[in-house]
């Protein structure tokens, strides 16, 4: 057996606990997700002119898990509309930590698969969408040190929400299939990818490359991505680590993955310092629905063009299933 294969073998075997009992996290969830429930959508569309005429394109604006307006852009095929009132299959897009949802020519591979694309930007980052949350104190630099002392003021359960609520908002799309949604991203989009899954029975498929929001506790330690934020915090309030620890865990996906139960592609870069492979590999193991992981031992935190056919590959075949 040679040295890479002996690597992934340890990695396939990897299983820390869990970082907070099921009960406990079953518990919480029931309850804030049917305190959502009543929270309306508020969804509102506007049409936007690109110089792609062969897409309808629209600003879409939902309320999120607070009063923020969430942005996103909701893109459909424009020859696909006529055919009898066929119904499209959606993919639902989170941006990477700092991104935003950018311009319609960026989903061309997906409009061109006849799929409707609803692109969200992550509240108070860098797209269109600003951020409503209230906190009690102050942060660190960047977003997700915001209210990380209390679960209910934290930027993780309103992220988190966001995303939750976005597949809702597709699902009522008139032009939309609701029995094929799919939740795609990278990065910190690939962790509310696999989130919105473990916690919206509405998505259908789940594409999730090289994904934060895995094992927490260990990125805390080792990440040099957003997770590195959460160790600041923690610097200079040492006091806080258990308060904190706590927190996270109800938005850890190493506790939530047992909860998916679409079919999910992953991908790890093993030479990734944001999203560590041990995370990733901790959250796989964990995961009981049909799966499939994509390693990399040579890359990075990125996600290439061979991880880009793959994901439409993944979604074509899980699409045809449905």
């Amino acid at each position: 057996m040679n040295a890479i294969n002996r690597r992934k073998k340890d990695w396939l075997a990897y299983n820390p606990p869990a970082t907070i009992g099921s009960d406990e996290l079953d518990k919480y969830w029931l309850n804030t997700l049917s305190r959502y429930e009543q929270k309306p959508l508020e969804i509102a569309r506007e049409t936007l002119d690109t110089p792609i005429t062969s897409v309808r394109t629209e600003r879409l604006t939902y309320k999120g898990s607070d009063d923020t307006l969430i942005h996103g852009l909701y893109i459909v095929p424009r020859q696909e509309q006529g055919l009898g009132g066929k119904k499209l299959p959606c993919v639902v897009i989170y941006q990477g930590y700092t991104n935003d949802k950018g311009l319609p020519e960026r989903y061309a591979a997906w409009l061109l698969l006849g799929y409707a694309v609803f692109a969200v930007d992550a509240r108070g980052q860098g797209g269109e969408t600003g951020n409503l949350l209230t906190a009690s104190e102050g942060a660190v630099k960047g977003w997700v040190s915001q209210g990380i002392a209390s679960i209910e003021q934290s930027y993780y359960l309103a992220i988190s929400m966001d995303a939750v609520r976005a597949v809702d908002v597709a699902a009522l799309q008139p032009e939309v299939d609701d029995t094929r949604i799919a939740v795609v991203g990278a990065s910190q989009g690939g962790g509310l990818a696999l989130l919105a899954a473990a916690l919206n029975p509405k998505v259908s498929a789940v594409v999730s490359d090289i994904p934060n929001m895995c094992h927490m506790d260990y990125g805390i330690m080792h990440s040099t991505g957003s997770l590195a934020e959460i160790a600041h915090y923690i610097k200079r309030y040492p006091e806080r680590l258990v308060t904190v620890l706590t927190t996270l865990a109800h938005f850890d996906l190493l506790n939530l993955a047992e909860r998916i139960k679409a079919p999910v592609l992953l991908s790890v870069g093993w030479k990734d310092t944001v999203c560590l492979p041990e995370t990733v590999y901790a959250v796989y193991n964990r995961i009981r629905s049909h799966k499939q992981l994509n390693d990399y031992p040579f890359s990075g935190h990125e996600v290439s063009e061979y991880q880009t056919r793959s994901a439409i590959l993944f979604l074509q075949e899980a699409f045809t299933r449905l």
